[in-house]
């Protein structure tokens, strides 16, 4: 009953930006966390970045520094601003987010996942 589709993804050079964006409808009562993970091929899905309701944010090691996870201005979406994007960032990236449709339980949904290449 939910569903999240990713947006933005691309082929970029070394150094270069992208800006991801995720956007939740569906039945909704409340999202809690919102991230983005990444796998790349013959890798495992790994988190890059979450936002909490509340706006805290965590972000892998990797990507300290260059990425930004925010809640967008649009009730319900996401955004991964992503600076000095290096060819190791090359993978598939989902959106993920925490959300209560029925009775108290939250659930986790994914998206489809939007591709992003960094190569010269």
């Amino acid at each position: 009953q939910v569903q999240l589709v990713e947006s933005g993804g691309g082929l970029v050079q070394p150094g270069g930006s992208l800006r991801l964006s995720c956007a939740a409808s569906g039945r909704i009562r409340s999202i809690d966390t919102m991230g983005w993970y990444r796998q790349a091929p013959g890798k495992q899905r790994e988190l890059v970045a979450a936002i909490t309701s509340g706006g805290r944010t965590n972000y892998a090691d990797s990507v300290k520094g260059r990425f930004t996870i925010s809640r967008g201005n649009a009730k319900n979406t996401v955004i991964l601003q992503m600076n000095s994007l290096k060819p190791e960032d090359t993978a598939a990236y989902y959106c993920q987010m925490s959300v209560l449709a029925y009775g108290t339980v939250y659930e986790i949904s994914w998206g489809q996942g939007t591709q992003v290449t960094v190569s010269s």
